[in-house]
Order: structure tokens, then C-alpha cells, then sequence
């Protein structure tokens, strides 16, 4: 396995600000529930960051649409990029956007494909103030109904994994990316209340809560356990130096593939990967290969 130092990772693209971190310690100390539910509405709640320039053209180039999704009585934005029969689907990640993966986009339109993106539940400029996982899965499924069929679809991060359970509960597509995935759900809760600096018990609760909320064991969406059901190509890529998800989720994802194939970069961290021209040719290259 190619795992770069603890002290050489690229430090995680979205840093809990120290005053929240004291907010969350002090309500620990009077109460490990309080301080659940705080970190369950922290846990919830994605960042909304500016668009950067680098991904105005494809914004401005861009047709928008709203696309209700009344299971989740929310209105989410809809781009669609370049015009083609041959779709491809991205996904982004937990506080990213429909203009995150740019880079994949243009170099999907270049080769003849069209481009359906889109802000996932509460971010961008869709509705909603929270989101989830089985939301993101939920949005995919609509979007498949409307805009589909897709020859692949790409996704970063949580976006990955949702994409590996849409697909081993029926998404219709010939072959599957995924960038900096995660894998088990109570790992990325634990991660995220040790960031908090909060006691390991909180991630525990964390989770029965949230197994309570979904009615089911949120690690049933474990990206390794989905995608045993993954029966087309699936090509699975991390940095070493993620600083956000380790790269030995890569790895268990990719033992589970039935078709899987794995590309490990080095030095691009979580989010600057979606921007290096020589993955984003991998990626094209990759959906090309299995039509």
C-alpha cells in the first residue's frame, strides 16, 4: 500500500475553526447529548465556499434547469454542459459544487461527451440546509430518471460513495469512477469528532443516531460493502498525500470490485487532483475503453 507520512498529508481541504471547537468542548462538558446533537448539526451542515474562477466558464457556458426531487421536497440546479447523446453523470463532494470537476468535464466534452452536473441537496445554489448521504443518492436517482440514461458517471469523495451504493441498487450505467472516496461512514464520524476534539463516545452516539434517523445501519453504505453488488468497470483513484480521506479506503474499495481497476497519485491531496490534466485523461481514457 503507498501511504505518504502522517506528517507529510496535505492538510484537509475543510478545517474546523478553533471557536467551534470550543463551542462543542465546553457543551461536552455539561452534556455528552447536547453535545451530539451539535456535532450531528455540524456533521450535517456542508460549507458553501465562492466559486473560484477556474470554474466560471463552465458555470457561464452552462445551461441551468431545477429539478424537483419530491421524495425530499427539495429543488435542486441542474447543469448541463456541451450537447452530445453520450452522457456522463459527475458527482461532487460533501460543501463542493457542479462546477468542482470542471477539468473531467472539459476533457469529456473534447472527446464528444455531454455533461450533466449538478448541486447536491443544501449546497450550491440548490434548496435544503442539511444533506445526507442517502440524499445524494436520492438526487442521482432523479437525475437518471430525467436526464439519463448515462454511459458513466464520476464522483469525488462522498460523492463516490454515493455513487458506488446508487449503482449496486440499480443505476443503469456502463462503468463507474470514483476520486478520493471514502469508505465506512462511523470511520469518517470518528474522524470528524476527533477533529472537534471531542470524546471518542460522541462518535458513538453520533452514529446511533443517525442509524436511527436512516432506520438502518449507516454503514450499509460502506463504499467496500457497496460495491461487492458493483458489477461493471469501476475505476477506483486517491493521492497518497489525501489529508482528508486515506488512501487505504482506495484499496478496500477496489478488493471488493468484481471489475475494478486503482490509480494512486502522489502529492495532490483531496481536492487539487480534480484539477491535474493527466487523472482527468485517465478518467476519459477509462470511460472510453468500456462503452
Amino acid at each position: 500500500m503507498i501511504q505518504a507520512p502522517k506528517d507529510k498529508l496535505i492538510p484537509a481541504s475543510i478545517a474546523i475553526p478553533k471557536p467551534v471547537k470550543v463551542v462543542a468542548k465546553t457543551i461536552q462538558f455539561f452534556s455528552n447529548g447536547l453535545a451530539t446533537k451539535f456535532s450531528a448539526k455540524l456533521f450535517s451542515t456542508p460549507v458553501k465556499f465562492t466559486t473560484p474562477e477556474r470554474e466560471k466558464t463552465m458555470w457561464e457556458s452552462a445551461q441551468k434547469s431545477k429539478l424537483t426531487i419530491s421524495s425530499l421536497n427539495c429543488e435542486i440546479e441542474v447543469l448541463s454542459y456541451g450537447y452530445s447523446p453520450k452522457k456522463v453523470l459527475l458527482v461532487h463532494g460533501w460543501s463542493g459544487r457542479s462546477t468542482q470537476l470542471f477539468m473531467i468535464a472539459d476533457k469529456l466534452l473534447e472527446n464528444g461527451y455531454m455533461v450533466i452536473s449538478f448541486d447536491a441537496p443544501a449546497h450550491g445554489n440548490s434548496e435544503g440546509k442539511t444533506s445526507s448521504m442517502p440524499e445524494f443518492v436520492e438526487a442521482i436517482n432523479s437525475l437518471n430518471n430525467e436526464y439519463g440514461p448515462f454511459e458513466a458517471a464520476v464522483g469525488h469523495s462522498l460523492g463516490g460513495m454515493s455513487l458506488y451504493t446508487a449503482v449496486a441498487k440499480g443505476l443503469d450505467i456502463n462503468s463507474v469512477v470514483s476520486i478520493g472516496s471514502g469508505d465506512t461512514i462511523s470511520d469518517i464520524m470518528s474522524n470528524f469528532i476527533n477533529n472537534l476534539e471531542l470524546k471518542p463516545k460522541i462518535a458513538t452516539k453520533l452514529k446511533k443516531q443517525f442509524d436511527k434517523k436512516h432506520k438502518e445501519d449507516i454503514d450499509n453504505y460502506a463504499s467496500s460493502k457497496q460495491a461487492k453488488e458493483v458489477t461493471i468497470p469501476a475505476l477506483v483513484i486517491h493521492d497518497s498525500f489525501d489529508g482528508d480521506v486515506p488512501v487505504s479506503c482506495a484499496y478496500s474499495i477496489r478488493q471488493s470490485l468484481k471489475r475494478g481497476s486503482i490509480l494512486i497519485t502522489n502529492g495532490l491531496g483531496h481536492t487539487k487532483i480534480l484539477r491535474d490534466k493527466n487523472t482527468a485523461n485517465r478518467i476519459v481514457t477509462f470511460i472510453k475503453n468500456n462503452p
